[in-house]
């Protein structure tokens, strides 16, 4: 379905989005977990949990997975939908130009994909899944096992910001979401270049969101409207 509504974000439009000189990849006031850190809570999280370990990607985890995957599949969560709900001020914001962060929401259905971690690298895969998601011990408790339904039935699976704990949340309209998002940039770079390899990431797999498709029309409108140049 996803061929019938084209992607009217573009790379010219992430370009017109101006990065700021400097910024913070993290909140400066954050416990970053270490390693035992993150062994000690990939432990606690997959004890008693058959082999390969699933992962359920929704959002970046699909288009740069970061760790090594044995094997992939289409799969819903049941009682999930997408949303840009947590506020950033670093990252791909800046206290200046917040950006928004994706998440899971209750309610509805979210398609994606569910990663199987390599078991042949489990420990050093999870420590990299956890580090990456999960960053400081104040963000910690947002990983959680959902169910996901796919060809195999419904299944477990472990995934991140599932009704966020310890965010900033932001519960904005679908224009005022797109309106930040049009104008977010940090130290790891837009809102925008975000929104569109995560669109470009779901039409490759032919997931049609239609919040995540009418998102990214918004936010192109939102560029165009602040820099009508070509």
């Amino acid at each position: 379905m996803s061929h019938l509504c084209p992607i009217v974000l573009s790379d010219d439009h992430v370009a017109r989005v101006v990065l700021p000189a400097e910024g913070h990849l993290h909140d400066p006031l954050w416990r970053m977990l270490e390693d035992e850190d993150l062994d000690l809570l990939a432990a606690r999280l997959t004890e008693g949990r058959p082999r390969p370990i699933p992962v359920f990607a929704y959002g970046s985890l699909i288009w740069n997975p970061g760790f090594a995957v044995q094997d992939q599949r289409r799969g819903s969560a049941i009682g999930w939908h997408r949303s840009f709900s947590i506020s950033l001020d670093h990252f791909r914001g800046s206290p200046e130009r917040p950006g928004l962060m994706l998440a899971l929401a209750p309610g509805g259905s979210c398609d994606g994909l569910i990663l199987d971690v390599a078991e042949d690298a489990e420990a050093e895969s999870l420590r990299a899944i956890l580090r990456r998601e999960l960053v400081a011990h104040e963000l910690s408790a947002n990983a959680c096992w959902i169910e996901v339904q796919t060809e195999r039935g419904r299944e477990q699976a472990l995934t991140f910001y599932a009704d966020p704990v310890g965010t900033q949340q932001a519960q904005l309209s679908l224009r005022e979401q797109a309106q930040r998002l049009a104008r977010a940039a940090g130290a790891a770079g837009s809102g925008a270049e975000y929104l569109l390899r995560t669109v470009r990431g779901l039409q490759q797999l032919g997931i049609y969101d239609p919040y995540i498709w009418t998102l990214q029309q918004m936010v192109a409108e939102e560029i165009e409207a602040a820099d009508p140049s070509p």
